[in-house]
């Protein structure tokens, strides 16, 4: 195992610190951009988009809807506006499109602080965390998904983490703080990744759709790959890398399972360049012309 005070020395050496942080500012900058842009309204009277993360439209034309939240709406045996279900699936087909969990790693606000309480139990050597099966969110999708059934409301709505904060961050951050810090507090001190990585619905979901989503990382260049361990620690979904990194060659390199956020820490992480981002197809024909690149060379 990798000496956590020594994580991703060896890419700062090799690679420079922008290479080997670059995938993580731009995510930053991805997150903090999608959060102003629904500030410029209320802040500043510049509606570029109206409404919430949920439920938006953009420049008063495009509509984006929540295929999750259309969801929620049906089963309240509502009928969404037309609008509402062309904005889903302008959503689904841009997910579908570039991998269902970058909402979680790109996106979402929420996923700044579970960063920053995994980074800071990694910069202290905390360990100890509660034992949560990665499961345990499909069955709170479930449980959200029967609430809207039997209740007729929204109301996973009410208590979304994510709508919390975007609420407090135009009418006040009361109950919006006391939603993020309770997160914060809960990956920090109890769970390791608790929340992203075990018990949130809305990345359950959208792992659904990762499944089959077109843009993968691949561990191309696994043969190169020295065992560091860096990336199996800085991933959110470790469990996802090791079937494409650890192999045989007539295996797949690329990451097919929908629970990877497609975040490219793997990929800055690594001093060995083995991972890279590409099309879910694109790994198999690259290790093949690999393989036969080594047959022909041995």
């Amino acid at each position: 195992m990798a000496n956590k005070a020594a994580i991703g020395q060896d890419a700062l050496i090799e690679k420079g610190w922008w290479k080997s942080h670059q995938w993580l500012v731009w995510r930053r900058l991805s997150q903090l951009s999608v959060l102003a842009l629904f500030l410029l309204g209320p802040w500043f009277g510049v509606w570029v988009i109206k409404g919430n993360i949920a439920s938006s439209l953009i420049l008063d034309t495009v509509p984006l809807t929540d295929p999750y939240l259309l969801i929620q709406v049906l089963l309240t045996r509502h009928l969404p506006e037309t609008t509402a279900v062309l904005g889903a699936v302008i959503v689904l087909g841009f997910y579908l499109l570039v991998g269902g969990r970058v909402y979680c790693s790109w996106v979402c606000p929420v996923n700044m602080a579970t960063d920053f309480a995994a980074w800071l139990r990694r910069r202290f050597g905390i360990t100890s965390a509660a034992r949560l099966s990665r499961n345990t969110r499909f069955w709170l999708l479930g449980l959200t998904l029967a609430m809207a059934l039997v209740t007729g409301t929204l109301a996973w709505e009410l208590i979304n983490p994510v709508t919390a904060v975007y609420r407090g961050l135009v009418f006040g951050m009361g109950l919006g703080w006391t939603v993020l810090l309770a997160i914060f507090l809960f990956d920090f001190v109890i769970a390791n990744r608790g929340w992203c990585g075990h018990l949130c619905p809305v990345g359950a979901f959208y792992s659904l759709i990762g499944r089959v989503s077109a843009v993968r990382v691949s561990a191309i260049r696994r043969e190169q790959c020295n065992d560091c361990m860096d990336c199996f620690i800085v991933c959110p979904e470790p469990q996802v890398i090791r079937p494409a990194l650890k192999g045989s060659d007539e295996t797949s390199p690329v990451i097919r399972d929908g629970a990877c956020t497609n975040c490219g820490r793997c990929v800055d992480i690594c001093s060995k360049d083995v991972f890279q981002f590409g099309l879910r197809n694109s790994g198999k024909m690259n290790s093949q012309v690999a393989n036969h690149q080594r047959e022909v060379l041995s």
